[in-house]
């Protein structure tokens, strides 16, 4: 039985996989996956959106697993399963099972003997394979292609979907006795709009995961995350990745990233001269306007004031620096600031 383990201690364990989260919902599921960990042979069902780190997730509970964590983590890709030759890949094949079967071979479930086999995507596992892998589950036997004997397996199954099974198995598209043996312990993982609260340290921690290329970054500047709560992430944190990748990429100086740093990467390379650079600030603006009820007016004065923060705090060594940044007089920086409220400090 493994010793829970306090929040902080769990946040670290998961830290070290990319896992980064302080949000209570994240925590919860976590919490949950450390508890999956202690019972071996239990089955996993992890659900949530491309992107959000179900796979991370899966290893993080097999590295929690005492008793599987020295044996293997072996995936398996059910969206690019080649159908034709599944069930060798899953199950093994036996020399002159069919053409091309020059010697006995092993099958992935065999691979992860005493291990854990992530079945990802499994709700695109073809409708010819569930049937098999549910008698697999239940049986604890596999039988290679071209064989007449079965051989024993034990494996922990961790199973990810990126949509919900139940409307699925009610359309007849996934087996219901299936979903119901992987549906044992269910976690789901929140989609990365709804964890505000993490975005500084993932970014942080994304940062750091490619520090090996580009310059350290040791701080992430608050109205880039007011700026990035706004957004829906619709790839979720492998999204968030890339654009963190190609911050670093074209930030030449400093060890911040900001808006500047944000809008810098998301202009494309072959975008015309008059691109609307303010398209996707607009469009964050009316969110927060249109969902938290925000007025209009307070809405731009809250905008302009955070864009005057984040060009203080990177702009430059003197006022003027920040306004030929900005684009604009010394002047005119120096009234917004006074009618803004916005301090030098800001730097």
């Amino acid at each position: 039985m493994i010793d829970p383990l306090s929040d902080d201690v769990l946040r670290k364990t998961f830290d070290g996989l990319g896992i980064c989260s302080c949000s209570p919902n994240v925590m919860a599921v976590l919490r949950r996956a450390q508890k999956a960990a202690e019972v071996s042979d239990v089955t996993v069902l992890i659900q949530g959106e491309t992107g959000t780190g179900k796979q991370l997730l899966a290893q993080g509970i097999h590295q929690l697993d005492q008793k599987r964590s020295p044996f293997s983590f072996v995936t398996v890709h059910c969206s690019t399963i080649n159908e034709s030759l599944a069930e060798s890949e899953l199950f093994g094949h036996r020399r002159g099972a069919f053409s091309g079967a020059v010697a006995d071979r092993k099958g992935l479930f065999q691979a992860a003997q005493h291990g854990t086999l992530f079945l990802d995507d499994v709700n695109d596992l073809p409708a010819h394979l569930q049937p098999k892998l549910l008698d697999v589950i239940q049986r604890g036997t596999v039988r290679p292609v071209g064989s007449d004997r079965e051989v024993g397996i034990d494996v922990r199954i961790i199973a990810a979907c990126n949509q919900p099974l139940e409307p699925m198995v009610r359309e007849g598209r996934f087996r219901s006795d299936l979903f119901h043996r992987l549906n044992v312990v269910k976690l789901c993982l929140p989609p990365l709009r709804e964890r505000g609260a993490d975005l500084a340290n993932l970014i942080l921690v994304l940062a750091r995961r490619h520090s090996r290329l580009y310059q350290p970054i040791l701080q992430i500047e608050s109205p880039l995350i007011s700026f990035l709560q706004a957004k829906t992430f619709r790839g979720n944190v492998r999204e968030l990745e890339n654009a963190v990748q190609r911050m670093l990429f074209l930030k030449t100086q400093g060890t911040s990233l900001g808006v500047a740093d944000w809008i810098a990467q998301s202009v494309p390379e072959n975008a015309p001269a008059d691109t609307d650079l303010l398209a996707e600030a607009a469009g964050a603006m009316w969110q927060a306007i249109s969902s938290r009820g925000i007025p209009y007016a307070k809405a731009f004065q809250e905008i302009e004031k955070r864009v005057l923060q984040s060009a203080i705090s990177v702009g430059g060594p003197t006022r003027r620096a920040v306004a030929q940044m900005l684009h604009t007089s010394e002047r005119t920086l120096y009234y917004k600031m006074r009618a803004l409220g916005v301090s030098p400090s800001s730097r």
